[in-house]
């Protein structure tokens, strides 16, 4: 009966040591688990940290490879650029070529044109006649127009002038009407043979005094037909006193508008001042000398040359 206590004290020091022994191997346990846990997630990440790395240097060298690819692009872009530039500057040269061959040939053409219009204009209608040049016996206007009955002095007097003048005068006599002065041709075309008929008569007259109103054969404007002789009501054929008339004043005022112009204006080194004797040199170098108050033979003969081209526009 003594014996059975000790048995019976002695199991709670075994629940304590089973208890003991219990909690280390817990221990352990979660410690294995938890370098488990540890391993795997170490396991795990070193994965991911490989995969990513992989990646990462795959990019890095897609990255590269791009970049390398970039540049030779745009190695590439610069060059057809380049080519591009060069190939708009040769556009632009050829299209600056074919302007200036444009503008040649415009300027050829216009040449041309006017040599054309030039070889159909008589030479001889703007040349200083009046003791310069001469004019042979055998020229004559390349068309003659009689002058209206209406604008001329005289029934029976027959006028004659250039046709291409005609319109001008026709035009600077009616519109002189319209405003209430009278003008009328005396005199217009003579021919060489006429002018020295003409020449002749007054030498009779008035003998060497002639010379200084009246033209030889051959050195009369008369001879182009494209000069009159005007008057008007009080004066007639005498034409003495023409310049103290309205008629005059009106001439003087209006007629270079119509491209006539005084031929021996006073003071000229020709002929005495002449006031009745008019001369179409067309309308350009009528109101040039108009506006520089010049006169005809003031001008040198390759100044006024140079008017013949628009003498009938």
């Amino acid at each position: 009966m003594g014996a059975s206590p000790r048995r019976f004290e002695s199991c709670p020091l075994r629940q304590e040591q089973s208890m003991k022994e219990s909690s280390k191997i817990f221990s352990k346990g979660i410690l294995i688990y938890f370098f488990i846990v540890i391993a795997a997630i170490l396991g795990v990440g070193g994965y991911m940290y490989r995969d990513l790395h992989t990646k990462y240097l795959t990019l890095g060298s897609e990255k590269t490879a791009l970049e390398e690819a970039l540049n030779i692009k745009g190695e590439a872009i610069a060059q057809l650029e380049k080519e591009r530039a060069d190939l708009q500057s040769e556009l632009d040269g050829e299209k600056q070529k074919i302007e200036d061959f444009g503008e040649q040939f415009g300027e050829i053409q216009e040449t041309v044109e006017e040599l054309d219009k030039l070889s159909k204009i008589d030479p001889e209608l703007l040349q200083k006649y009046s003791k310069v040049f001469f004019l042979n016996e055998h020229y004559v206007p390349q068309d003659l127009t009689a002058v209206d009955a209406e604008y001329k002095w005289g029934e029976s007097n027959d006028i004659k002038i250039h046709s291409s003048v005609w319109p001008y005068l026709e035009n600077m006599l009616s519109d002189a009407k319209d405003d209430e002065v009278n003008i009328y041709a005396l005199s217009g075309y003579r021919s060489f043979a006429t002018q020295a008929v003409v020449k002749s008569r007054h030498k009779t007259l008035y003998g060497s005094g002639a010379n200084q109103f009246s033209a030889d054969q051959g050195y009369s404007e008369h001879q182009l037909g494209t000069t009159l002789d005007l008057t008007t009501e009080g004066i007639g054929a005498a034409l003495d006193g023409f310049e103290k008339t309205s008629a005059y004043v009106w001439l003087q005022e209006n007629a270079y508008k119509y491209g006539f112009v005084l031929s021996y204006p006073e003071g000229n080194a020709y002929y005495i001042f002449e006031p009745w004797h008019w001369r179409f040199v067309g309308e350009k170098l009528a109101r040039a000398l108009h506006r520089e108050e010049k006169h005809f033979y003031d001008l040198d003969q390759r100044e006024i040359d140079g008017y013949l081209i628009d003498i009938f526009d």
